[in-house]
């Protein structure tokens, strides 16, 4: 049961890790490769302060990691299985819009 609880608790907090629209987007990008904070800041079109600080939530949670490349540090994801995730949470988000449309359809041709 213990054991059990562990893993339960391992999933939420790392769905925690993700529960933010900048740390999708981060890992979004970082599954089309590895990139340093200028880049992200660059690609994300925001602050490096704001990209820094979702980076630490990630680097803190095991989601990314970062290996120092002279003055900057060069962020990849820890496991490429995150790229998969991101595909996967992407058809739910589709399915669900699929079933929202025809739904919209239905009330439309009732009226």
């Amino acid at each position: 049961m213990y054991q059990n609880q562990n893993i339960q608790q391992f999933k939420a907090d790392f769905f925690k890790a993700l529960a933010h629209p900048m740390r999708i987007r981060i890992l979004e990008v970082l599954s089309e490769g590895d990139r340093n904070v200028n880049e992200l800041q660059n690609i994300l079109g925001s602050e490096g302060s704001a990209v820094s600080q979702q980076l630490s939530v990630l680097r803190n949670k095991n989601v990314v990691s970062g290996i120092k490349d002279g003055t900057s540090v060069i962020y990849s994801l820890r496991d490429p299985l995150i790229k998969e995730l991101l595909a996967v949470a992407k058809q739910i988000f589709d399915n669900h819009l699929v079933d929202a449309i025809s739904l919209l359809e239905v009330i439309r041709n009732e009226q």
